[in-house]
């Protein structure tokens, strides 16, 4: 078999040249659950509150448990630099919170933790892109860190079309013709990107949309980059969250021991919101030895992951999956019934506003929206006129540019254009999210639709609409 991305000889040599003697964006906060957390954060940060004997007055005895438990994990607190993979207790508590979800044992020492998702899939990016004869697979509409970084690092952006007739799906068959094509163009395609759920689409792939996937990557010598930092943002039933692990661990033996994964998490997202305190990790699947130790000693160039996000990724660990997800804090504990009953809370407010916003987009003249099944964003697309996009020429704009900023001018709703992250051509989308509080969600979609319709009333003609 050929050498896949990320064996050992098949890196980039920029990764292996590397010398470092020193050593070897969104969620709006949960009130009450955030606190949780924050305490813990709080009581690391400022240890010598543990020696108060008041502390029990102002913090929960779970939380100044929890904040003893992570202390112990540091060697001079929370100030102090970490192994660059992360403190090993929390590693070890994220591989327990992989092998819950998935059913299979999760070994620490492949699991980095990262300052935010994006910093591990940059990190994994410049390791396999070796120049601008490699490719990599990645879904359009993509999330744009990922055609940033692939430029930042020199390589080439080989993109495949979600199907939106299809609600966002994939087809197999496109993909084979995307890296048909790119190799024509002398392109070595050497690793596939999916977003499960989708960002800015919203859908989630199925158990065997993966499998076919994963079947694929194994044909083609591909390493997969799973990115899946929105999978406890799940609005729907019949489409839960599967892990591309999970999936890969219960195949064939051929394909389960030798497609090489990497997989992306973060804290950023689900009912956390933590993107500003940049913590996240990455697991890997099927890397050789010599590699992981590569990616280890680029990732000692910036010493360790900052240590309050490692706490928030440990609590992550402990809050994301059992059904629905697990119990964090456990049975009994002081904070228990409260976590549940407001975890559950934010995430059914969060199926309700998806719905509010799809039905909203479809109650529209000339917008078409496909129901945001998970992830945080609804991605309309928007059937502009003729004389809209003539209009949007003379104004030196990408037509559904124009279209946004007018949006925002007439209603102070700031939406993102579809040209942001790609799109057919001739298409045009905007996307937003489903994060505005729901009680404001019905007059936000008032607002649109009635802009909306006088949009389309004013440049509405008879030579037919962008469209699919």
């Amino acid at each position: 078999m050929a050498p896949r991305a990320l064996d050992y000889e098949s890196l980039n040599e920029n990764v292996k040249k590397v010398q470092y003697a020193v050593r070897g964006e969104l969620y709006l906060r949960a009130s009450e659950l955030q606190k949780e957390g924050k305490k813990v954060v709080a009581l690391c940060q400022a240890p010598f509150l543990l020696d108060d004997p008041n502390v029990g007055l102002f913090f929960p005895a779970d939380a100044i448990a929890k904040a003893k438990h992570y202390l112990a994990m540091t060697i001079g607190g929370l100030g102090a630099y970490t192994d660059s993979r992360g403190m090993p207790g929390v590693r070890k508590e994220v591989a327990d919170f992989i092998e819950r979800r998935d059913g299979y044992p999760s070994d620490p020492e492949l699991i980095f933790l990262t300052d935010g998702a994006s910093k591990g899939v940059m990190q994994i990016l410049n390791t396999i892109i070796r120049g601008e004869s490699d490719g990599i697979l990645v879904p359009v509409p993509q999330y744009p860190l990922y055609s940033a970084a692939i430029s930042l690092f020199g390589g080439s952006l080989v993109p495949y079309f979600l199907e939106e007739t299809a609600n966002w799906g994939l087809d197999v068959n496109d993909l084979r013709q995307s890296v048909a094509q790119a190799r024509s163009k002398g392109i070595t395609v050497r690793a596939m990107v999916i977003i499960n759920p989708g960002n800015p689409t919203g859908q989630c792939l199925s158990e065997a949309n993966l499998r076919e996937i994963l079947h694929f990557c194994y044909q083609e010598n591909l390493v997969l980059l799973g990115d899946e930092v929105y999978q406890q943002n799940i609005y729907q039933d019949e489409r839960p969250f599967i892990s591309a692990r999970k999936v890969l661990l219960g195949m064939g033996p051929r394909v389960s021991k030798e497609v090489q994964l990497i997989s992306f998490h973060t804290v950023s997202k689900g009912y956390w919101g933590e993107c500003g305190q940049r913590g996240g990790y990455f697991e890997m699947t099927n890397i050789p030895p010599k590699t992981v130790d590569e990616i280890y000693k680029v990732a000692s160039v910036s010493l360790s992951p900052n240590v309050p996000a490692q706490i928030f990724v440990s609590r992550l660990a402990h809050s994301v999956v059992m059904g629905l997800m697990v119990n964090p804090p456990k049975p009994g504990d002081i904070s228990y019934e409260q976590f549940i009953r407001e975890s559950k809370g934010i995430l059914e407010s969060l199926r309700r506003r998806a719905r509010m916003m799809t039905d909203g987009f479809n109650s529209c003249r000339n917008v078409i929206c496909n129901f945001t099944e998970g992830a945080m964003y609804s991605f309309p697309q928007i059937r502009l006129p003729p004389k809209a996009i003539d209009a949007a020429k003379r104004a030196g704009k990408v037509p559904d540019v124009f279209y946004c900023l007018k949006l925002l001018e007439a209603t102070g709703i700031s939406t993102v254009p579809g040209s942001g992250f790609g799109q057919k051509e001739g298409v045009f989308h905007l996307r937003t999210t489903i994060l505005p509080a729901e009680e404001d969600m019905p007059e936000i979609m008032d607002s649109f639709k009635k802009f909306n319709d006088e949009f389309m009333e004013q440049y509405e003609g008879h030579g037919g609409y962008s469209r699919l």
